[in-house]
């Protein structure tokens, strides 16, 4: 794997399935996990085989069609969950186990009422027992964002010597500040004997809306992998979101980030999760929400008119949008009128123009937006024959 490649890791079927009212039959997750692997992403998580036997069903079949990606089943540091996830994975190209425990002083102390030895001795036990099944072993340190960086080390270092191959930071809570994570991993990527020989994750929650940019602080300090959900879907306020993440990087090449992701499926892969999931995408979301590359201003109309550049940082092509979208209200200008009036069939002269916005911002006024069988009627008001009548 290139220095520079970032893995994606997709959560969707897991963590982002746990959204109260969005739970998915294995069909379902069959259609979204073959989507998933022909978006590109590295790991697909499948579920929690040990939470239900409709999970456990759900992440052996996805096991057996899922061509390229590794499939991930959950577990927590009990042999048990351990045990049923291995078998969910036994048809797998590329089985993963991801086993972990609470790292922080108020998981250790009101979790699991023990002590900081007892929770590297679970852990380690947990490492070793899953690399009994499979290879690829990831360890999560649960609330890793709050816990103490010198003793997140000392878990770290125990993991990788008991078998680990990734090593899991979640910023559970979405607590971290993006310098504060950033440093954390910088500071395990200078501190752990033997980092350099696994892969460091990131899995940040959005509790405080920053999800995506504690993500990329993480992979600016080290970090080569990153886990993620479809519209950033997931407990509470959400997971880091794949697109933002992926377009992130790809859009700011001087950070020397890349995936493997087809972006242009980004937008489509987007309204399947949504209408599976029954939850709707926000209209303001970032990179897939319908007004992500719409606009209604008329300054900017004008500008992305003559350049989409100007207001435009992404081909909406790139996600796999056709095109931007120009919507007519009471806030756009003549500009933007004569843009749609063309579209339709409508060549207006500029004193045509004027007669037109003139009634155009009467009809305006009284509407959200202006719809094309609104502009054919305010042309037949104003007496413009359309040129392909």
């Amino acid at each position: 794997m290139s220095d520079n490649k970032v893995q994606i890791f997709d959560t969707t079927l897991r963590d982002g399935e746990q959204v109260p009212g969005c739970k998915l039959n294995t069909n379902q997750k069959l259609i979204i996990a073959e989507r998933l692997d022909l978006l590109g992403v590295d790991v697909i998580e499948a579920g929690f085989p040990v939470s239900s036997p409709g999970d456990f069903l759900s992440v052996s079949e996805i096991s057996k069609i899922v061509k390229n990606a590794t499939v991930c089943g959950l577990t927590r540091a009990v042999e048990n969950d351990i045990k049923i996830a291995a078998e969910s994975l036994q048809y797998a190209k590329r089985p993963r186990i991801h086993t972990g425990i609470g790292t922080s002083e108020s998981h250790i102390k009101y979790k699991f009422n023990t002590t900081q030895e007892k929770v590297i001795e679970r852990g380690i036990a947990a490492v070793k027992y899953a690399k009994s099944f499979v290879e690829d072993v990831e360890f999560y340190a649960e609330d890793a964002g709050r816990t103490d960086n010198e003793f997140l080390a000392r878990v770290c270092e125990a993991m990788i010597k008991a078998g680990a191959t990734v090593l899991n930071i979640p910023d559970t809570t979405g607590y971290c500040l993006p310098e504060e994570y950033g440093a954390k991993i910088k500071y395990l990527k200078e501190n752990v004997k033997g980092i350099e020989n696994v892969i460091i994750s990131c899995h940040c929650h959005n509790d405080l809306g920053l999800a995506t940019a504690n993500s990329i602080a993480g992979a600016v300090h080290g970090a080569r992998q990153i886990e993620c959900t479809i519209n950033g879907i997931g407990e509470r306020a959400g997971n880091t979101a794949l697109e933002e993440v992926v377009m992130i990087m790809k859009q700011h090449p001087y950070l020397k980030l890349n995936t493997d992701i087809n972006t242009k499926l980004l937008y489509d892969t987007s309204l399947m999760v949504s209408e599976k999931m029954g939850m709707i995408v926000q209209p303001n979301k970032a990179i897939v929400g319908a007004n992500a590359f719409a606009h209604s201003s008329g300054i900017h109309q004008d500008g992305v008119i003559k350049n989409r550049e100007t207001y435009e940082i992404i081909d909406p092509t790139e996600v796999g949008v056709t095109e931007s979208a120009i919507v007519l209200t009471a806030r756009s200008g003549r500009a933007a009128l004569a843009y749609r009036a063309k579209k339709i069939g409508y060549e207006l002269t500029k004193l045509q123009l004027d007669d037109v916005y003139k009634e155009f911002l009467l009809y305006a006024d009284k509407k959200k937006e202006i719809m094309n069988e609104d502009i054919h009627e305010i042309m037949k008001n104003t007496n413009v024959v359309s040129a392909v009548a």
